[in-house]
């Protein structure tokens, strides 16, 4: 029972953090326009995401456009649209193995436990990578927005802060890595004990008497 316990958990927490995750991806939150300097420009705020980027004002009115080119995006830019998408590929086919392995399901029948075992470890080994992955391009563009805000070559108006999506990323990351591992170690092997075999002492076989042969006497 522990154990199909710790892989509903595992489960749960692990969809949770897809499902963060889906929204991490498509938000327009990764990069806020940072207010430095002398000039501060209230009357707008920018947000940038992987897919589009949106202007506030503060009238209420939202204006979002998606990229025209993606080619035209920075590598950065194109590279964290590529681990997250696959991010999120290798937890959909994380769920569907974990539910297909899961103790507490009968999609593959309770004649061999030992298959649905070992679908059920891989699940948990496809979220933790999935976790590892989508954290890489958060730590990435934070660690670009960062360098650029303390450059003192770029200038005030091109400057980012960390966007609320960003912080949001690095709680899925943590959800999926730690649902991926819940669920991997609920789907071990049960642990037996094991059982003192008790053997009959073996009797030495009992020496055949010697049987004293004639001796032959010279006549």
């Amino acid at each position: 029972m522990a154990s199909t316990g710790l892989q509903l958990v595992g489960i749960v927490l692990s969809v949770l953090g897809g499902v963060f995750g889906a929204l991490v991806c498509a938000a327009p939150l990764w990069r806020v326009s940072a207010f430095v300097g002398g000039e501060l420009v209230i009357a707008q705020v920018l947000w940038e995401g992987l897919w589009m980027n949106c202007l506030s004002q503060t009238t209420g009115q939202i204006q979002c456009k998606t990229y025209d080119s993606t080619l035209a995006l920075p590598f950065s830019a194109q590279a964290a649209r590529g681990l997250t998408v696959l991010s999120l590929l290798l937890c959909l086919l994380a769920l569907m193995l974990a539910v297909a392995g899961a103790k507490c399901t009968h999609c593959m029948g309770a004649t061999n436990p030992s298959s649905k075992t070992r679908v059920a470890r891989l699940a948990g080994v496809l979220f933790l990578a999935a976790g590892v992955i989508y954290i890489v391009p958060i730590c990435w563009t934070a660690y670009g927005i960062i360098k650029d805000f303390y450059d003192p070559n770029i200038a005030a108006p091109l400057k980012r802060e960390l966007g609320p999506a960003l912080y949001l990323g690095w709680g899925a990351s943590v959800l999926l890595i730690v649902g991926g591992f819940l669920l991997q170690h609920g789907s071990g092997p049960p642990m037996s004990r094991v059982k003192p075999v008790i053997t009959a002492p073996v009797k030495d076989n009992p020496k055949a008497p010697e049987v004293k042969q004639p001796e032959k006497s010279f006549v």
